[in-house]
């Protein structure tokens, strides 16, 4: 039984390599034997596994999964054979996704809905998880609020969208391409301003202040910023990320930024107009429910949550078509580089 891994150590070398795995031992007490049929591929933080001391020479690849139960350690209490199921695997977990069974804790799962399908599970529960965590942990949005979700056409950006869409918020939204500009316009019920910024000339400040009556933005879930002045940035960031301040200078009082730069720094100046607005700041870390034992109930909340969700067809993801197990490998390494728009995912 072959399992893909990614070689932290590699120079010239192959990125990622199936090797041969050895027969899994009895299942665990609290641990669930699960037959894979879908996993999503991710990009792997390899800077967080350096911070975390999780460096191994071969590291499992594949966290999103969905599949069925195959066997239950004597104390499980959540479930039981021939289960359909779909979960996270944490991140020192020694068993790639990306295999035909996996071992887990019966903490990182929760049942799948029967109305939604094995790559719909396993391609939405990570970017559900991140959508629901900025828009309700972090910003607490609730109707009539004003967002702004920057690059909507991703995978996260669509999802988190019709998340705000369903709470009875007003969504705005940047798209980086036409293509994406058009996605965006189809939306129902329809986005209330898409700002192509793929020309890089349009002011997101000045559109999304334009739209408000001058207002601001109550929650702004960005996807990164630009921290420096122009000749400090790539062409590509300067081009498709906005600067600090025009974040800081579109949000409205009492306005939450969420924000995925986790290298964020905020000057004096900018600390003063965040505080004149009462303003907040919040980090949307993927791994913050993995990393803190101690919540795992919301964590597990969170995720029958968003399944609930897709089953109930508030949202739908977007997702790329499904690829056999074999072609994973070179499907990472694209994922790996940061080329893929959509959701990826294995199984059928």
């Amino acid at each position: 039984m072959k399992g893909l891994y990614f070689q932290q150590s590699s120079t010239n070398e192959e990125m990622f390599v199936f090797q041969e795995r050895e027969n899994l031992p009895g299942t665990e007490d609290y641990f669930v034997k699960l037959q894979v049929k879908a996993c999503a591929l991710s990009q792997i933080n390899t800077k967080l596994l350096a911070e975390m001391k999780m460096e191994k020479d071969f590291f499992p690849v594949g966290r999103e999964v969905s599949g069925i139960v195959l066997d239950v350690g004597s104390k499980v209490s959540f479930f039981q054979p021939d289960d359909e199921v779909v979960g996270i695997l944490p991140l020192d977990s020694e068993d790639p996704g990306l295999c035909e069974v996996v071992r887990v804790h019966e903490n990182y799962l929760v049942h799948k809905p029967e109305k939604v399908t094995w790559t719909e599970a396993a391609g939405t529960i990570r970017d559900g998880v991140r959508a629901y965590t900025a828009l309700h942990y972090l910003s607490h949005l609730s109707s009539g609020k004003s967002v702004l979700i920057m690059d909507g056409a991703s995978a996260f950006g669509t999802i988190a969208i019709q998340l705000a869409h369903h709470r009875g918020a007003r969504v705005i939204s940047t798209a980086c391409s036409l293509e994406d500009k058009q996605y965006l316009e189809r939306f129902r019920p329809p986005i209330a301003r898409v700002i192509d910024i793929s020309a890089g000339k349009v002011h997101i400040a000045e559109s999304c202040l334009e739209e408000t009556g001058g207002l601001g933005v109550d929650i702004v879930l960005d996807a990164g910023v630009r921290l420096y002045s122009n000749d400090d940035e790539p062409p590509v960031k300067l081009q498709l990320l906005p600067h600090k301040h025009d974040v800081i200078t579109l949000l409205g009082v009492g306005g939450h930024w969420i924000t995925a730069e986790e290298n964020l720094q905020l000057d004096p100046p900018d600390s003063h107009c965040l505080f004149l607005k009462g303003a907040t700041v919040a980090f949307l870390n993927d791994e913050v429910w993995n990393l803190s034992n101690a919540q795992q109930g919301k964590y597990l909340c969170i995720l029958k949550e968003v399944m609930e969700k897709l089953s109930a067809g508030v949202f739908r993801p977007q997702l790329d078509e499904p690829i056999p197990l074999c072609e994973a490998k070179v499907s990472m390494e694209v994922v790996q580089k940061n080329q893929g728009r959509k959701k990826r995912h294995t199984g059928g």
